[in-house]
């Protein structure tokens, strides 16, 4: 018997469109999300930090938001214009200079992504 048989994490992942399994599913594929003219997806979670940098510098840093599905640079402009301070785009790291996490909490949280605050 498996772990979740006979309930409905038991059966495959289907369309929302046409209810056909996912496989079988022949629905074209759905527009790619916009959020105020950013390609994002909410659906992952930012995970935000502060780090401390060489010489005593504080950096705001934003992980969890894979490059490819995102607007990184659209958003690292909207993060830093928020916040009023400089910053950088590190492979899929977004950096904010400075202790700003409750800014770029806001302003994450505000465009619907799901939000992981590391102390």
């Amino acid at each position: 018997m498996r772990l979740f048989e006979g309930t409905p994490f038991d059966r495959p992942p289907h369309c929302d469109v046409c209810e056909q399994p996912e496989t079988d599913c022949s629905c074209p594929p759905p527009e790619e999300p916009t959020v105020d003219g950013l390609r994002l997806n909410v659906r992952r979670t930012a995970k935000i930090a502060v780090e401390k940098r060489k010489r005593g510098k504080v950096v705001t840093t934003v992980r969890g938001l894979p490059a490819d599905e995102n607007d990184l640079a659209g958003l690292l402009g909207r993060l830093k214009a928020a916040c009023g301070a400089g910053g950088g785009l590190d492979g899929d790291v977004l950096e904010v200079q400075g202790n700003q996490r409750d800014r770029v909490k806001t302003v994450l949280a505000g465009l619907g992504f799901r939000v992981a605050v590391r102390t």
